[in-house]
């Protein structure tokens, strides 16, 4: 079996964020890391909404990331440090819209270790030096300078080693333009390490350590180093030189320190706590992250603390103190996600999402919309042109959208197509002419011959096409005048034309080339409107149903700007055919000799496709509408084909106003709708419910698809705690009043009582370490109303649910939950757990609770099993069947190593997964009531999900990353028999005490984030079978068998020449960060592979050269393995 591995949603979870000029511009842009992935964003100032403008994903951990500009630039580089063992610096690349990579200096081993740099970076705020270190002993500097050509160069590395020092964090400080300087949190060691009794242990204080990069003398020396009366975790920079006073700031539990080298005094500030709160009051504060605002005049600190309040910090430097400032075609995927009070549950449909700006009524049904602008240098459009079986409605797009009669279009007749014609005229084709408006609103009018009638039409902004009745085409261009003229010949089709399509201008040219006819009889034919041969066929195909409609669009180009600053794309020209059977062909249309290469089809629904062209991103996109709507586009070098999560819309046209700018002007039954996509390159849209704790399991019931889930938290209060220790604050502050104050007291203590602050947004109180707060509850995932919500008593940490029925018990489901008793994670101990059991009532909109079983330990796993139901007690693996007063155990088996994370069940088998030592086969024997291991894994897995494939199979995940398939051999026995005597012959025991059989590793792969799901299932109606998985930071991606030889051989080449040329940004390698825990087996990596498409067009040549392939067909091949089984 072999795999290939896709991601359907990166990674939301950020884990840096910086800010700068990255493309050379005054626009501030953001760079974040996600894992292993880093994204430039651009925020909006106008709109408030941040756009993407590159991911990328860099096969390695991202472990810190720091922005640099050299001293008098206006560019910002990026400076990464990774699990590389290597420093990078990336510049971005607008005109390619890339990161290219300018220097990668190795330093050490690649992996995230003790002592390899890579963990902390400081830059000095001049952008001279870049300091980069290790957690322990190691720190490098490195000079930053500019050669001749002004390129970046960067020197070899300067130590400033010291051995047995733990480093907390770094920073550079503003020292002006004297030597770089750079400020640590350290702490030593070697005393603590070298004292048995523990005193020094005890006494070890952290200190600030200060080194000088002396740029006359190329070495870095300690310059000072003092200790701290406490721990700090941050240091914050302050300006210096002659922007403000220099030195750092220290954040430590419940202070603030100002230090700066010399004999300054320190200035310290206690951080604000919040008022009458519920945390534990011994519970320090601690500031988290920070961000410094400068500005010529002054300059400020926000800073933010664990509970999510921000700060501002000035200091004011002349007295020497702070002052502190306060049912559809597609499955759907549902996931549960968040923390605490900001958890949620959220239901993925394949779709972007579609904001409804306006949906006006009309007076009929319409049957086409088109918008146009006044004049070509017009930003937004000026009218929206309405067409009706019998009349045309025009409507004016200011403040408000009103009919107008003015507007010199033919208001009697339905309109087969309207546009802008030259700078500033207007053209309306109706079905017994061609009405030509002028600016100053003289109206030219052609009219058909005879009994003719237009059928179909064309129109750009220097040409119009028509069709008349028989297949006669006739040929308009505007010459220099503003006059549309006749072409002398008409052209004669051999069968009726069903569709047409004109491609836009090209900029800087009087016409298009080339004109795409689709007739009756199965095919589509290019002509030319070329003067030399004009209406002179050029080439045709042949289409396997008869064609709907037709749009020449030109995508996938980057944007350039020519010599007279006129802006326009290169890219290439696209036929996009729609087929009256549901299917989008898409067709390379070469720019020169016109032929068709290159067929992509994909099916879109029940309905004949209708094809539109809009502007998404300053590119052109085209709206595809079938039974649902589909948008074509071109988004980060890659091309999208994604259905809108809306419903069916009839016709449309591109929408530009001021409150939106790219919008789409659409018809549906009797309705007018302005929408907007803000979403691009999203493959999900997501309506999220809001959870009160972090969501750990659901179960669906599968009569009425209601979902029972578990949410717990721990450190947490649960309701009935908090409005008790509320009452009790409340009685405490009256109490502890004076006399004359007791009113006051009282009213301030009412208003306590009464207040109530969203915990989404100002967080859960923190309760203390072994304090537990958990509910059940009943939810309908399609409203997502919550049925029913049982509260579990504080301490009570519910970590397992299943519902089931009995044999005993006939129809009636029930729902289990194994919940835990005073649990303390840290040094581990538990009170024991119980088993709730619950009956599901009124057609499993709720519970009714029945009992509850007390066992030993925290029942993790809970599974039905041939009308009883399978608990993993701590390792203890149990068959529990109902009981009047309570469960009544029926079997047990203690060989199971550690402790059960989880069960599986198929037919007699049970595979328990362990949360160190993988997977153990267990077959229960029915005559003799004894469960009996017959098999395990050789490896050590820290299992966090699993999911059964087939009898024999299993796949992983682990709480590292890796996703793992393991096999039992085809010679497994499970008729085993356990040896009552306990004297097995030595030979017989298995191996180091497991099983006598071992499972076989089918598939190894480091994903990179934590799995928390794994799902056997089908994304495509239709498609075939994947293994689905989300993780831990809010990735979701597929891992879909080859079905041929030949497809898994090219592939793996693919794979195989991407990682030599065109190797990850950070500096990995990649097939060993594949392999991080185990070798990576019989997985491919589509995400390198489809990385082909963002890679320069000459490596492209190479690498599909040395496939026997041209770069169109390898780029198709990643494209259609994507398709057939997801979007």
């Amino acid at each position: 079996m072999f795999l290939y591995n896709l991601t359907l949603q990166r990674a939301t979870g950020i884990s840096f964020a910086i800010h700068g000029n990255f493309s050379g511009t005054k626009q501030q842009e953001i760079v974040v890391s996600r894992g292993k992935i880093l994204e430039l964003l651009r925020p909006d100032p106008n709109t408030g909404k941040v756009h993407t403008l590159l991911t990328v994903e860099v096969f390695g951990v991202i472990r810190s990331l720091m922005a640099f500009r050299l001293t008098g630039g206006t560019k910002d580089y990026i400076v990464v440090g990774s699990d590389s063992g290597r420093i990078v610096i990336l510049e971005y690349q607008p005109s390619k819209n890339m990161f290219e990579k300018i220097h990668q200096e190795t330093f050490g081993k690649s992996g995230c270790r003790r002592i390899v740099p890579g963990q902390f970076l400081a830059v000095d705020p001049k952008g001279r030096a870049v300091m980069i270190s290790a957690i322990e002993k190691q720190k490098l500097v490195y000079i930053l300078n500019r050669d001749a050509a002004a390129r970046l160069t960067i020197s070899s590395p300067l130590e400033a080693h010291k051995a047995n020092t733990l480093v907390y964090h770094v920073v550079g400080v503003d020292v002006g333009f004297e030597n770089p300087m750079f400020a640590c949190l350290e702490m030593d060691y070697e005393e603590a390490d070298n004292d048995p009794t523990g005193e020094a242990a005890a006494n070890t204080q952290q200190t600030l350590t200060f080194y000088e990069l002396d740029l006359g003398l190329n070495h870095v020396v300690r310059k000072y180093s003092e200790p701290l009366e406490e721990h700090g975790n941050f240091l914050i920079t302050v300006p210096g030189g002659s922007d403000g006073p220099s030195g750092v700031l220290i954040c430590s539990e419940n202070y603030i320190t100002y230090k700066n080298f010399g004999d300054q005094p320190d200035i310290r500030c206690p951080i604000p706590r919040r008022r009458n709160d519920l945390d534990d009051p011994e519970r320090g504060m601690i500031f988290v992250c920070s961000a410094t605002h400068k500005t010529k005049s002054m300059f400020f600190f926000l800073a933010q603390t664990e509970q999510g309040d921000i700060f501002k910090i000035t200091l004011e430097t002349d007295e020497d103190m702070i002052a502190d400032l306060a049912n559809e075609d597609t499955p759907q995927l549902y996931v549960a996600c968040g923390r605490g009070p900001r958890s949620s549950l959220r239901v993925l449909r394949h779709g972007l999402e579609v904001s409804e700006m306006a949906v006006s009524e009309l007076p009929g049904n319409p049957n086409a919309v088109w918008t146009v602008r006044r004049h070509i240098e017009d930003e937004f459009d000026a009218y929206i042109i309405v067409s009706f079986v019998n009349a045309t409605l025009v409507l004016s797009i200011g403040e408000t959208v009103e009919e107008v009669t003015d507007s010199g279009f033919l208001g009697t007749t339905p309109t087969l197509s309207c546009s802008l014609l030259g700078d500033d005229a207007l053209v309306q084709v109706y079905p017994d002419g061609i009405r030509h408006i002028r600016a100053d609103k003289r109206v030219n009018e052609w009219k058909t011959p005879g009994k003719k009638t237009i059928v179909k039409c064309a129109v750009n902004q220097r040409q119009v096409v028509i069709a008349l009745t028989g297949g006669e085409l006739v040929y308009f261009e505007m010459d220099p005048s503003g006059q549309l003229n006749e072409y002398t010949e008409r052209k004669e089709m051999s069968a009726d034309v069903v569709c047409m399509s004109l491609a836009n201008v090209p900029p800087g040219e009087q016409r298009s080339r080339f004109l795409a006819v689709g007739l009756v009889d199965n095919t589509v034919r290019i002509i030319s409107l070329d003067p030399s041969d004009c209406l002179q066929p050029l080439s045709m195909q042949a289409l396997p149903a008869q064609p709907e409609s037709l749009c020449i669009v030109e995508m996938g180009g980057t944007e350039k700007q020519d010599e007279l600053g006129e802006r326009g794309s290169i890219g290439f020209l696209y036929l996009n055919i729609g087929l009256q059977n549901g299917v989008l062909l898409r067709t390379v249309l070469d720019p020169v000799t016109g032929d068709l290469s290159d067929t992509r089809t994909r099916y879109l629904g029940s309905r004949p496709v209708k094809l539109f062209r809009v502007r998404m991103q300053g590119q052109e996109a085209v709206l595809a509408m079938s039974s649902r709507s589909w948008l074509s586009y071109s988004y980060q070098s890659r091309f999208h084909l994604t259905p809108l999560s809306y419903e069916t819309l009839e016709f449309a046209s591109g929408f530009a106003s001021e409150q939106c700018p790219e919008g789409i002007v659409a018809i549906s039954t009797n309705t007018l709708r302005i929408l907007a996509l803000e979403k691009l390159g999203a493959v999900f849209n997501q309506v999220a419910f809001p959870l009160q704790y972090t969501p750990r399991k659901f179960v669906i019931h599968p009569e009425s698809n209601n979902l029972i889930i578990i949410e717990t938290d721990h450190n947490a209060y649960t309701e009935a705690t908090k409005a008790q220790r509320k009452q009790q604050m409340a009685e405490e502050m009256v109490e502890a009043a004076g006399e004359d104050e007791r009113e006051l007291a009282a009213e301030m203590a009412a208003a306590f009582l009464n207040e109530n602050l969203p915990e989404s947004i100002f967080g859960a109180p923190k309760a203390g370490n072994g304090q537990w707060a958990s509910v059940i509850r009943v939810m309908n995932p399609i409203q997502g109303n919550t049925l029913d919500l049982v509260q579990l008593e504080q301490n009570e940490a519910a970590f397992s649910v299943a519902v089931c029925r009995f044999s005993n018990t006939g129809e009636d489901w029930y729902v289990l939950v194994g919940v835990a008793k005073d649990l303390i994670l840290n040094p581990r101990s538990v009170a024991g757990g119980f088993v709730y059991t619950y009956k599901l009532v009124n057609n499993g909109e709720k519970l009714e609770f029945l009992h509850k079983t007390p066992v030993e330990e925290v029942p993790a796993a809970i599974a039905p099993f041939q009308g009883r139901v399978l608990i993993g007690v701590g390792k203890l693996l149990r068959v529990y069947d109902l009981g009047k007063k309570k469960l009544l155990r029926k079997c047990e088996n203690k060989h199971i190593a550690n402790y059960i994370s989880g069960i599986q069940t198929i037919g007699h088998r049970v595979i328990v997964s362990d949360v160190q030592e993988s997977f153990i086969w267990v077959r229960y024997k029915r005559n003799e009531n004894q469960l009996i291991i017959f098999a395990d894994d050789t490896y050590p897995r820290w299992v966090t999900t699993a999911s059964l494939l087939d009898y024999d199979t299993v796949a992983g995940a682990d709480k590292f990353g890796n996703i793992c398939v393991v096999r039992l051999p085809p010679n497994t026995n499970d008729e085993v028999d356990e040896d009552p005597t306990g004297n097995k012959a030595l030979w017989d025991r298995g191996l180091l005490n497991g099983a006598s059989q071992k499972a076989e590793v089918i598939m190894n792969y480091h994903v990179g984030e934590t799995v928390l799901s794994l799902q056997k299932t089908t994304l495509i109606p239709g498609g075939s079978e994947s293994l689905v998985y989300t993780t831990l930071s809010g990735g979701i991606g597929i891992l879909v068998p080859f079905t041929s030889h030949e497809d898994h051989d090219f592939f793996q080449h693919v794979e195989m020449h991407l990682r030599s040329e065109h190797p990850p940004l950070c500096g990995r390698d990649h097939l060993s960060f594949r392999s991080y825990y185990f070798p990576v087996k019989n997985v491919i990596d589509g995400d390198l592979c489809e990385q082909f498409n963002s890679m320069e067009p000459n490596k492209q040549k190479n690498v599909s050269e040395e496939l026997d392939r041209t770069p169109p067909e390898v780029s198709k091949k990643l494209e259609d393995i994507r398709t057939r089984y997801a979007f």
